[in-house]
C-alpha cells in the first residue's frame, strides 16, 4: 500500500470540500443568516488537515488497483463525516448519526432523509444540502481530475474504483481530458436545467437546487411535498426528462456532441433503459386506471406513472404523489426498476441495466452449454464479446449486492418495522434511490424511526451502493493495509 499517495489524494479531496463550503457561505451572507460558524468551522479543520496532506511527496509513487479502491473508499467516508458537521453546529440536525445519514444520503445521491418537515431550514444549510447531491453525482475524485492540473499519474484506478457501471473507460486519450469532458458536460445540462425550470415559474434559489439534485440524481427538494409543491405539469414533465438524461450512459453525449449520432441511438443499454422506461409507465398508468381511485382519467395515470418511473429508474427520488399507496402491480414494478436501475456510465445508482443486460445473456448462454455441451457460445453486449473475467465480475457483484441486502434487512428488522418495510429501504439505500414503496419510508415519510444504529448501517450501505460495493468492502480487508 503507497500510504503517501493515499494520503496526498485525500488531502486534496479535503481542500475540494472545504472550498465548496464557501458557496453555502456565501448563500447565508447573501440572505443575511447567521450560520457563518455552520461553515467556517469544518472548512478550517478541513484546511488544517487538507493542506500537509496535499502537500506530502509523491515521487515515485504508483496508484494501482489497490490503491485506488481505499483512496475512493476513504474520500467518500471523510467527506461525508466532515460533511455533516455543518447540520449539526448549526442545530438543524442534531445527533451525529442523523447528521451522518443525512449528509451520505446527500453525497451518494439518494436522497433518503430523517427530516420530517425541510421547509424551515436556513438558506445555506439547505444549499449545503443539496449541493452535496450534485458533487457526488459525477464524483468527488473526478472533479479532483478534472480542476486539478496535477492531479498525479495512475488514476486511472481511482476513476474507475469510482465511476458507476461494469466498466469505465476514456473517452480522449489523457484521463484528465476525459474527466473534463464529462464535467463539462455534466454543467452544461445542469445549467440548461436551471434555465428551463426558471422559465417554468420558479424562483432562481430553486431552480439551481432542483437542477443540483436532478443532475446528481438525488432526490432532495426544497419543500416537504417535493414536486408536488409546484403542482405543474411543466415543471414536471422538465425534471422528468432531465432525470431521464441523467440516467444515462455519458458517453453517449459524448458521441453525440463528436457527431456519432446513429451509434449514439444504436447503443444496445440505451435502448433497453428507454423501452423499460417506456413500457413501465404504460403499464402502471393503465393499472392505476383500473385500480387506483385517485386517478380519473389516462392522461392523470401517465402523468403521475411517467414521473414516478423516471425518478425510481434514474434512482432520483423525487415524487409528485404518495406512491406507497399504490396498488400492488405499481409497486412492484417500482421495485423491479430500484433494483435495475439507470445506465453505467450516468450519475445513477441501482445495479445498472448494463450489468443486468449481461447477467441475462450469460444465463442464456450457459443455458444453451447445457443443451448443447460442445458448442461455443459468446455472450455478446453493446457489439462486443463479452470476456470470461467481465462476466465473473458481474456476477460478484450481484452476489454481493443480493448478500448486502439481505443482511441488512435483517439487522434493521431487529429494530423497527416489518421485513417489507427494511427490506424496502435497504433496497431503496443500496440503489440510492431514497425513499421505499412502503409507509414507513415512503416518498411521503422519512427514516427518522430507524434508531442510530440503523442509520449508521445505512449510511454504510449507500456507500456501498455509490461505489459499487467492491471499494467499501476492500477498506475493511485485512490484507489491503499491508505494503507491497
Amino acid at each position: 500500500m503507497n500510504y503517501k499517495v493515499v494520503l496526498s489524494i485525500l488531502g486534496k479531496a479535503m481542500l475540494i470540500e472545504a472550498t465548496l463550503m464557501l458557496a453555502p457561505l456565501l448563500v447565508g451572507v447573501y440572505f443575511n443568516e447567521d450560520s457563518y460558524l455552520s461553515f467556517l468551522i469544518p472548512m478550517a479543520g478541513l484546511f488544517t488537515l487538507g493542506v500537509p496532506l496535499a502537500a506530502l511527496k509523491t515521487k515515485g509513487g504508483s496508484i494501482y488497483a489497490k490503491e485506488g479502491f481505499v483512496i475512493v473508499a476513504l474520500a467518500w467516508v471523510v467527506l461525508s463525516v466532515v460533511g455533516c458537521v455543518p447540520f449539526m453546529i448549526s442545530g438543524e440536525i442534531t445527533g451525529f448519526a442523523d447528521a451522518l445519514f443525512e449528509t451520505a444520503s446527500g453525497f451518494t445521491t439518494t436522497g433518503a432523509s430523517v427530516l420530517n418537515t425541510v421547509e424551515g431550514m436556513s438558506k445555506s444549510v439547505m444549499f449545503w444540502r443539496i449541493l452535496t447531491h450534485w458533487l457526488g453525482g459525477m464524483g468527488v475524485l473526478v472533479f479532483i481530475l478534472a480542476v486539478l492540473p496535477n492531479a498525479g499519474a495512475g488514476l486511472m484506478y481511482v476513476f474507475r474504483a469510482e465511476s458507476p457501471g461494469p466498466s469505465s473507460g476514456k473517452l480522449v486519450g489523457k484521463m484528465r481530458h476525459t474527466a473534463r469532458i464529462l464535467y463539462g458536460i455534466y454543467v452544461a445540462l445542469t445549467l440548461l436545467e436551471a434555465l428551463l425550470l426558471l422559465c417554468g415559474g420558479m424562483s432562481v434559489y430553486d431552480a439551481i437546487l432542483h437542477a443540483f439534485s436532478t443532475a446528481g440524481t438525488g432526490g432532495f427538494g426544497v419543500h416537504d411535498g417535493s414536486i408536488a409543491y409546484y403542482n405543474s405539469v411543466y415543471i414536471e414533465m422538465v425534471i422528468a426528462a432531465f432525470m431521464f438524461l441523467f440516467g444515462i450512459n455519458f458517453n453517449i453525449f459524448y458521441l453525440i456532441l463528436t457527431g456519432n449520432i446513429l451509434k449514439a441511438l444504436k447503443s444496445e443499454e440505451l435502448i433497453v433503459y428507454a423501452v423499460m422506461i417506456l413500457v413501465a409507465s404504460i403499464t402502471i398508468a393503465l393499472n392505476l386506471l383500473f385500480t387506483f381511485d385517485q386517478v380519473n382519467n389516462f392522461w392523470q395515470a401517465m402523468r403521475y406513472s411517467f414521473f414516478q418511473v423516471n425518478t425510481v429508474s434514474s434512482t432520483t427520488g423525487f415524487s409528485t404523489t404518495d406512491f406507497a399507496k399504490w396498488p400492488a402491480l405499481s409497486k412492484g414494478i417500482l421495485l423491479f426498476l430500484t433494483v435495475v436501475g439507470a445506465s453505467g456510465g450516468s450519475t445513477g445508482g441501482g445495479m445498472k441495466v448494463a450489468r443486468m443486460c449481461i447477467l441475462a445473456r450469460s444465463a442464456k448462454a450457459n443455458i444453451r452449454k447445457m443443451i448443447y455441451p460442445r458448442s461455443v457460445v459468446a455472450v455478446k453486449f453493446e457489439g462486443k464479446t463479452i470476456s470470461q473475467e467481465t462476466e465473473r465480475g458481474v456476477l460478484t457483484y450481484f452476489i454481493l449486492y443480493i448478500a448486502i441486502a439481505c443482511f441488512c434487512t435483517l439487522l434493521l428488522s431487529c429494530d423497527v418495522g416489518d421485513v417489507f418495510d427494511n427490506l424496502s429501504a435497504t433496497l431503496a439505500c443500496i440503489s440510492n434511490v431514497g425513499p421505499g414503496i412502503t409507509n414507513m419510508v415512503g416518498p411521503m415519510a422519512s427514516y427518522a424511526a430507524y434508531s442510530p444504529f440503523s442509520k449508521i448501517l445505512l449510511s454504510l450501505v449507500m456507500l456501498a451502493g455509490r461505489l459499487e460495493i467492491f471499494p467499501i468492502i476492500i477498506l475493511f480487508v485485512p490484507r489491503t493495509w499491508r505494503k507491497g
